[in-house]
């Protein structure tokens, strides 16, 4: 159909171009078209236009009107024929060989994505039926997929953009809005509910500004900018499930803390490297587990949280020219 309709639109720019140098034909004086009769001296009447009227002016406006449809070549003088839009296929999900065990494997690894979503939303039904602590136990367990499902990418070689995509996604559910939702529900009865929704809608909001940056930066084998969505998530969690005795205020003051740690600039170091610190550094968050398990949770996420200052402060020293 649409090739039919450019070839009339051409035959019809090309019969009004030979009428126009039609032998027989001038124009009156009206500037309409007249026609020239052996015996008679003077030209017939000019013959209107059906659409426009009289004169070379309707002829120009028919002329300009084919050619806003088909363009005309100003090199070859004729019309340009239209160009079929080229037929794009799909980004294929999976770049690379696509033989049946890497799809396997894409698929393996797509599905712990896909657990760590379901799991989030779980958490976030089971806290709104008052089944906090439970909540809680679920947002640990999107933490573990969200840690699977890179690491089983890297090592079966099935790492793609779709995958990085839907990890983003999801983290988005379970830690940008499922954490939330378990802190506030949390929160009900011990602070205002100004206050609780306040902070967990920052915590939000934080998670979206922190997935986004992290998608468009250039990424460092080190170094965090920023707490990591995974990480805030998984202290919220936590401080749920084992119950810190800590008023309703404090509580709601440390949620927006790692709320703006989350889109601060400070540079926070990645598990690769924590776990290469001594091994005295790790033997002594354990023994105080058993001695208390809250206090050494409290210790270990202040002094995660202090390192990103104290490490900017020691790379703002060393750029300075001596």
């Amino acid at each position: 159909m649409r090739r039919s309709g450019a070839f009339a639109r051409q035959v019809l720019l090309v019969r009004v171009a030979r009428r126009d140098q039609e032998p027989g034909r001038d124009r009156g004086l009206g500037g309409g078209t007249a026609t020239l009769t052996p015996g008679h001296p003077y030209p017939a009447a000019p013959r209107p236009s059906r659409r426009y009227g009289f004169g070379r002016f309707a002829d120009a406006e028919i002329r300009a009107e084919i050619e806003a449809v088909v363009p005309v070549s100003p090199a070859l003088g004729g019309p340009v024929a239209p160009v079929e839009p080229a037929a794009s296929g799909g980004v294929p999900l999976l770049p690379g060989e696509r033989t049946t065990a890497r799809r396997i494997k894409f698929a393996l690894v797509n599905s712990c994505t896909l657990a760590s979503l379901t799991l989030g939303m779980l958490a976030i039904f089971l806290a709104m039926h008052g089944e906090v602590r439970t909540a809680a136990g679920f947002l640990i367990a999107c933490v573990a997929f969200d840690g699977l499902d890179g690491a089983l990418a890297r090592k079966l070689g099935v790492a793609s953009p779709f995958g990085a995509q839907m990890d983003s996604l999801a983290d988005m559910c379970s830690f940008g809005l499922a954490a939330p939702v378990v802190v506030y529900a949390s929160l009900a009865g011990s602070v205002s509910t100004t206050a609780a929704a306040v902070a967990c809608a920052l915590v939000a909001a934080c998670s979206a500004i922190r997935l986004a940056r992290f998608n468009i930066s250039p990424r460092d084998g080190r170094f965090f900018c920023g707490v990591p969505t995974t990480m805030a998530a998984a202290v919220l969690a936590l401080a749920v499930l084992i119950g810190l005795p800590v008023p309703g205020t404090a509580q709601v003051a440390v949620v927006a803390l790692l709320a703006f740690a989350m889109v601060s600039s400070f540079p926070y170091a990645k598990l690769a490297r924590l776990i290469k610190l001594p091994p005295w550094l790790w033997l002594a968050p354990v023994i105080g587990a058993l001695i208390d398990v809250r206090l050494t949770f409290a210790l270990v996420v202040v002094g995660y949280l202090a390192s990103g200052p104290l490490l900017w402060l020691r790379q703002r020293r060393a750029a300075r020219p001596a």
